[in-house]
C-alpha cells in the first residue's frame, strides 16, 4: 500500500493546541467497525456505549519530562556553544547513565561533543553504530539520571504540532489521571479523556478495567518515509503485562467478552503479547509491531482512541481495525463537524 493512501486534508485550526477547559469534556465520535456508521456524541455518553461485560485495558505509563536543552561545552573558554534540544528516549544500560536521544540538528552533534544542562551536569556524546546518519545520538553521564534529574532539567515533551512551549497546565493535563510507571517520551493520549468521575460511572455499571504498561517512544510518532508502507520499520517499545492481568484477559476472551483497548499503545501491547494460540502472555518484552490494513487482530475487539495525523502509523493501525475507507470517511466528517484533532483533541470509539 502507498503512503498517500493514508492522507487527508486537515485545516490547521483543527489541531488542538491546548486541552479542553475541563478534563473529559470532549466530543466523542462513535464509529461502527463493521458498517462504518458514524454518530456524533460526547465523552459523557461513554458509559452508555459500553456493555457491562466489557473488559477495558488502559496503559498506565507516565510521561517523563524528557525534552532537555543542553549547551555545547567549548574547550578553553567559559562561554557556551550552540544549544541543542535532546529528547531522552530510553536508558541503554542498567546503570542509567547512558541514554538514547533524538536531537534537533543532529548532523552537527558528533561523538566527543559535551553538553551542559541547566543544573550544571554535563553529558558526552558517544559513538553508537545505529546513530550514524540519523537524528538519534547516544549520550553518557558519569552518574545515573533519575526522576529528580529530569524534573530539574526537563520539559513536558509536547508533540511538534503543538506550536508553543510547555507550561504549568501541561504538567497535569499531558498526563493521564492513572499514570503510574514513569518511562514514556509521549503521552498515551487516549487516556487523557478519563477522570475519576468517569471511572466511578464505569464502576457503577460493572465495567471491569485492567492496566498494562507500554512506554511510548517516538518510534510510534516518527513519520513514515517509505513510499510503500510495508517497507517502514518501527522502533522498539518496551511493555509489561502483569501475569494476573494476562489471566483476566484470557478468561474474558474465553467467555466471549469484548476487549476494549484504550489507546493505540494498549492495542500494540495486547496484540504483541498474543501468541498464535490466541493466548495473551504476561511479563515484559519489547515490540516493533506495525499494524496496517491486512493485519488480523487476535485480542482487541474495540478501540477507544484519538484522531491521528495524516500518513501516520497510528492512522494505519485504526485503518487496519475498521477499514481504510471507513476511517477516512469518518475523519472527513470530523473535519466537517470541526472536531479537535490529535493529542489534546476529541476522541473516537470504534466498536
Amino acid at each position: 500500500m502507498k503512503l498517500t493512501d493514508f492522507d487527508f486534508d486537515l485545516p490547521e485550526e483543527l489541531i488542538a493546541q491546548k486541552p479542553s477547559g475541563v478534563r473529559g469534556q470532549d466530543r466523542l465520535m462513535l464509529l461502527g467497525r463493521n458498517d462504518g456508521s458514524v454518530r456524533h456524541m460526547k465523552m459523557d455518553d461513554l458509559p452508555d456505549l459500553i456493555s457491562p461485560d466489557t473488559l477495558m485495558i488502559f496503559n498506565n505509563s507516565k510521561v517523563r519530562r524528557s525534552r532537555c536543552y543542553g549547551v555545547k561545552v567549548l574547550s578553553g573558554t567559559e562561554s557556551g556553544g550552540a544549544e541543542r534540544e535532546f529528547m531522552f528516549l530510553n536508558q541503554m544500560t542498567p546503570d542509567g547513565n547512558i541514554w538514547h536521544t533524538m536531537v534537533k540538528g543532529a548532523k552537527k552533534v558528533r561523538a566527543g561533543n559535551m553538553y551542559r544542562f541547566p543544573d550544571g551536569s554535563v553529558g558526552t556524546v558517544v559513538e553508537h553504530e545505529n546513530d550514524a546518519g540519523t537524528e538519534f545520538r547516544t549520550i553518557q553521564f558519569d552518574f545515573r539520571l533519575d526522576d529528580g534529574w529530569f524534573m530539574r532539567n526537563g520539559h513536558i515533551p509536547l508533540p511538534p504540532y503543538i506550536r508553543r512551549e510547555d507550561d504549568d497546565t501541561d504538567s497535569e493535563r499531558y498526563q493521564t489521571v492513572y499514570a503510574k510507571e514513569v518511562g514514556s517520551s509521549a503521552c498515551p493520549t487516549a487516556g487523557l479523556h478519563f477522570t475519576e468521575e468517569m471511572f466511578a460511572r464505569l464502576d457503577k455499571k460493572g465495567i471491569e478495567r485492567c492496566f498494562v504498561t507500554l512506554h511510548v517512544g517516538l518510534g510510534t510518532f516518527l513519520p513514515v518515509r517509505a513510499e510503500n508502507i510495508e517497507e517502514h520499520k518501527m522502533h522498539e517499545e518496551v511493555y509489561t503485562i502483569p501475569f494476573d492481568v494476562a489471566d483476566k484477559i484470557n478468561g474474558a476472551k474465553k467467555a466471549g467478552r469484548p476487549i476494549l483497548a484504550v489507546g493505540t499503545t494498549s492495542v500494540r501491547t495486547l496484540e504483541s503479547a498474543t501468541g498464535d494460540d490466541g493466548l495473551v502472555r504476561g511479563g515484559s518484552s519489547a515490540t516493533s509491531i506495525f499494524m496496517y490494513p491486512g493485519y488480523k487482530f487476535k485480542t482487541v475487539s474495540q478501540i477507544f482512541t484519538n484522531f491521528h495525523t495524516p500518513q501516520s502509523t497510528l492512522l494505519m493501525l485504526v485503518s487496519a481495525f475498521a477499514g481504510r475507507e471507513s476511517i477516512l470517511n469518518a475523519y472527513g466528517k470530523a473535519v466537517k463537524e470541526k472536531y479537535r484533532f490529535f493529542s489534546y483533541g476529541d476522541c473516537m470509539l470504534i466498536k
